[in-house]
């Protein structure tokens, strides 16, 4: 990449990135996995390549190695504390740090850091951006002005249009006209079937205990109610009545503690006879690979997703996919009656619809092989075209170029 202009373009090779020397903080609470985290990763990575100083204030994760092995410094800071007083005095200890660090711009990715990094930036009268990575949820006064802070960014920006009508209808007087819709980018480098070697392929399988005949039908999320684990379940033993055989429906997710939803679903399976057909894999730490491993992805969340990654990675990856009606993921797949039959990327149903997540994972499975291509053909440009790594890049590191210039001019 040779670095990004003003309008969110690439800048010509030999030219200078306006942002080169530039010193830009994301703050988010940890760095494991998840689309945020990935996301501040990916940025990180590209403001080195563009010749800024790229900080991370965060706890850890397990993502903090690949970010300083892609340029990035990370800062070690509580941001995960969502303790009122210990966040007014983090305010305080970030403002110190910008300063020390000569920081230009603060994007904060979670509301409690947020609040820390608003109140730092308008100390030192530096840009404050915000990204909405998720649906935050809130009826009451007190909860919609702790969401607020998302919406008193500089910029705001919004990883799906559903994500931003969110934004407008919540917090109208704080967004106004602030908002910028920028996709999640996948990076279609690792997201390519060509760079998945077979032999990646087929020691996960083997990990997981599926077997060469079977097909594997994969929920990559993690393990909460409304990702709809239980209603893939349900699916599995429908299929399974129709008939549908050799079957292995792998739920590879964290529990993330949640101890007591494991075991409804471990009975759950148990009581639907899926044992053995229907298994647990924990946290996957090659998705590319799973992916590829499938012969359907199911995104059947019960609740609206912001963005749906694992959607636009499968079909990436030329993977039928099958996802929930609601929220943002049906801005990543093509489907009925937006398109013709003959051009959907995947199939939508209604959330928590078993019958019809059944049937449609299951046409998805008995698709003819010359049929099954063409539907990967159209799935792997549709995300070329829209949801790629460098789009979100470029849009990205453009508001960071735009708001520079502001200040400069």
């Amino acid at each position: 990449m040779n670095g990004v202009g003003l309008s969110g373009g690439p800048v010509q090779s030999g030219e200078p990135s306006p942002l080169a020397g530039a010193t830009v903080l994301q703050i988010i609470p940890a760095l494991e996995a998840g689309g945020a985290e990935r996301t501040t990763v990916d940025v990180a990575a590209a403001l080195t390549e563009a010749g800024a100083r790229a900080l991370v204030a965060t706890e850890g994760g397990r993502l903090v190695g690949e970010l300083q092995a892609k340029g990035g410094i990370w800062v070690p800071f509580p941001a995960n504390t969502k303790n009122p007083l210990a966040m007014a005095l983090n305010v305080e200890r970030l403002a110190r740090l910008c300063r020390r660090e000569g920081v230009q711009i603060l994007h904060a990715r979670s509301r409690a850091p947020a609040w820390v990094a608003l109140g730092a930036a308008r100390r030192l009268k530096i840009p404050f951006v915000t990204t909405y990575h998720g649906s935050y949820s809130g009826r009451t006064s007190v909860k919609l002005l702790y969401n607020s802070v998302m919406a008193r960014g500089d910029v705001v920006i919004a990883n799906s249009h559903y994500t931003a009508d969110l934004i407008r209808r919540a917090h109208p007087e704080q967004a106004g006209d602030r908002i910028v819709v920028i996709h999640r980018g996948t990076d279609l480098s690792a997201f390519t079937p060509s760079a998945v070697a077979p032999a990646r392929v087929e020691a996960l399988r083997r990990a997981w205990g599926v077997a060469p005949h079977e097909r594997v039908v994969l929920l990559a999320a993690r393990l909460t109610a409304w990702k709809g684990q239980r209603v893939l379940i349900e699916a599995a033993a429908r299929m399974r009545d129709l008939g549908l055989a050799d079957l292995a429906v792998v739920l590879a997710g964290d529990p993330q503690g949640r101890t007591n939803y494991e075991r409804e679903l471990d009975a759950l399976i148990e009581a639907r006879g899926l044992t053995g057909i229907v298994r647990r894999t924990g946290h996957c730490t090659d998705m590319p690979a799973a992916f590829r491993a499938a012969s359907v992805v199911a995104v059947p969340s019960v609740e609206p997703e912001a963005f749906g990654r694992s959607a636009v990675e499968a079909q990436a990856l030329g993977i039928p996919v099958v996802v929930s009606d609601l929220g943002a993921v049906p801005e990543t797949v093509l489907a009925p009656p937006d398109v013709d039959p003959g051009q959907r990327t995947g199939w939508r149903v209604p959330a928590g619809d078993v019958a019809a997540l059944a049937d449609a994972l299951a046409e998805a499975l008995t698709l003819r092989a010359s049929a099954r291509e063409a539907m990967s053909r159209r799935a792997q440009a549709h995300v070329e075209a829209h949801f790629s790594l460098d789009r979100m890049i470029s849009a990205t590191l453009g508001v960071y170029s735009g708001l520079l210039g502001r200040g400069n001019g």
